[in-house]
C-alpha cells in the first residue's frame, strides 16, 4: 500500500484554473482525500512535504506519442528491424523519459504488433498511464503502412475495427492523408473516401470506441468532419499555399467539439522530415516559417472555439523525442492561448477529451494522485513546466527534487 501523505506548495493549478493561496493535498493509498488551502493546517498524524516556491497540477497527459519509436531518423519506418524484446524497452525507455518531463499518463497512437497495447494490460507500476490504439488504421501502402494496420474497401475496414475493439484498444487511430514520415505517400491528399471513412467511425462508435484521424491537409480534416470523427490529430489544414483553416471548418470543429491535437512541440534547431520540408518549400516556406505558419493556425483555431489539446508525436525523430510535451504547452501559450487554457490542453481537457477525466487531469478528492510539482509559476513564466521537482504516479513519488519533509 503507498503511504499516506500531505503535500505542500505555495501555488497550485487545479486543471482548470489557479488555487489563490496554493494547496495542501493528502494523498493516501495512491488517491487524493483531501484539498485545501495551504495556510489551512494539516491534519495530525499525516507527513507533510512542502514544495518552497514552486506550483503544484496534476501530471501532464500527451495525447499522442508512439513508444515503440526510438526518436531516431527514420524511427517508424524502422520498426520492422525491431523484435518483441527490442520494443519492450523502447516503450518501457520512452516511459521513463515522459515521466522525467511531468507526464503521468500518455495515449499512443501508433505501435508495431501490438507491443504497447500489451504493456499496458501487463500493467505500468510506477510509470506513464498508457492510452492506446494498437497498429493505425491504413491504406494499402499508406501513412505508417509498416506498422501492420493496412486495409483496403469496407468490409477489411470493419474487420480492422473490430479487431481493435476485441482487443480493447482505448481508441481507433486511421491515417487520413499521407504523412512526412513515410516516403511515397501524399501529406495533401485523403487515403480513403468519404464513405470509407465513415464505415471506421460508425464502426468503431458501434463499439464505444472514439476515433481520431491523422490529417495535415486542409482537404483530410475537412473529410474527417464531414465522416463524424473525434479527433483530429496534427489538423495544419495545410495547402500547397500553406497553412490556414476555413470559417467553415472552424465553425464545424468548435461546434462539433472535435478536438484537435496539433502535435507541437520539438528540439529547436533540428529539421522536420525531408518530405515535409519539400512540401514547406512548395509553398515557399522554411521550416521555421512553417512552423509558425501552424503557430498561427492554432490561434486562429482557438479564437474561433475549437478544443486544443496538446499532444507531441513524441518518437518518431530526433525533434520529437519522448518528454518533449512542456515544449508543447508553450508553444501553445506562444499562439496566443492563454496559460491557463495551454495548461489544460495538457490536464483537465487533455482528460476530458482522452475519456479519463473521472480518474486523472484535477486536482480533486476521489481521483487518482497523479501530480507534477514544478518550480517556478508556469502561468507566468513559460519555461517553469519544464523545471520539474517532482512527480507522483497514482501516489508514489518517482521523481524529486528539493523537497522539505515535516
Amino acid at each position: 500500500m503507498i503511504p499516506r501523505l500531505a503535500l505542500r506548495a505555495p501555488r497550485a493549478f487545479d486543471g482548470e484554473r489557479a488555487l489563490p493561496g496554493g494547496a495542501w493535498l493528502l494523498v493516501d493509498d495512491g488517491r487524493i482525500v483531501g484539498v485545501e488551502p495551504a495556510a489551512a493546517p494539516v491534519p495530525d498524524g499525516w507527513p507533510v512535504v512542502d514544495f518552497p516556491d514552486a506550483t503544484m497540477l496534476p501530471g501532464l497527459i500527451d495525447t499522442h506519442v508512439h513508444l515503440c519509436g526510438d526518436s531516431g531518423p527514420g524511427a517508424l519506418e524502422r520498426l520492422p528491424d525491431f523484435d518483441d524484446d527490442h520494443l519492450a524497452r523502447l516503450i518501457v525507455d520512452g516511459l521513463r523519459r515522459h515521466l522525467a518531463s511531468g507526464v503521468t499518463t500518455v495515449r499512443d497512437l501508433g505501435d508495431r504488433r501490438w507491443a504497447v497495447l500489451e504493456r499496458r494490460d501487463a500493467g505500468t507500476p510506477g510509470l506513464p498511464t498508457i492510452l492506446a490504439s494498437g497498429p493505425p488504421i491504413t491504406s494499402v501502402r499508406g501513412h505508417c503502412w509498416h506498422m501492420g494496420g493496412e486495409a483496403a474497401g469496407p468490409e477489411q475496414l470493419r474487420a480492422a475495427v473490430r479487431e481493435r475493439a476485441e482487443r480493447g484498444v482505448d481508441v481507433v487511430k486511421v491515417m487520413g492523408a499521407g504523412g512526412g514520415t513515410t516516403p511515397g505517400t501524399d501529406i495533401l491528399r485523403c487515403q480513403f473516401d468519404l464513405d470509407e471513412l465513415r464505415v471506421v467511425v460508425q464502426e468503431a462508435h458501434a463499439a464505444g470506441l472514439p476515433v481520431t484521424v491523422h490529417t495535415h491537409a486542409l482537404v483530410a480534416v475537412e473529410q474527417a468532419v464531414a465522416a463524424g470523427a473525434d479527433g483530429i490529430e496534427h489538423g495544419g489544414c495545410l495547402t500547397e499555399s500553406g497553412f490556414g483553416a476555413t470559417d467553415d471548418v472552424i465553425e464545424a470543429l468548435a461546434r462539433r467539439e472535435i478536438a484537435v491535437c496539433p502535435t507541437l512541440g520539438a528540439l529547436p534547431g533540428l529539421p522536420p522530415p525531408p518530405p515535409l520540408v519539400a512540401l514547406l518549400a512548395r509553398a515557399g516556406m522554411t521550416p521555421e516559417e512553417g512552423r509558425q505558419g501552424r503557430i498561427r493556425l492554432m490561434a486562429q483555431l482557438y479564437r474561433g472555439g475549437v478544443t486544443l489539446i496538446s499532444g507531441t508525436d513524441a518518437g518518431i525523430g530526433p525533434p520529437k523525442p519522448h518528454g518533449v510535451l512542456p515544449r508543447a504547452v508553450a508553444d501553445l501559450m506562444a499562439s496566443d492561448v492563454p496559460a491557463a487554457d495551454a495548461l489544460a490542453s495538457a490536464t483537465a481537457v487533455a482528460a476530458r477529451c482522452c475519456g479519463i477525466a473521472a480518474r486523472t487531469g484535477r486536482l480533486r478528492v476521489g481521483l487518482d494522485a497523479d501530480l507534477l510539482v514544478v518550480h517556478g509559476d508556469p502561468l507566468t513564466d513559460l519555461s517553469a513546466l519544464q523545471r520539474v521537482a517532482a512527480v507522483l504516479v497514482r501516489g508514489s513519488r518517482t521523481h524529486q527534487d528539493g523537497l522539505t519533509s515535516t
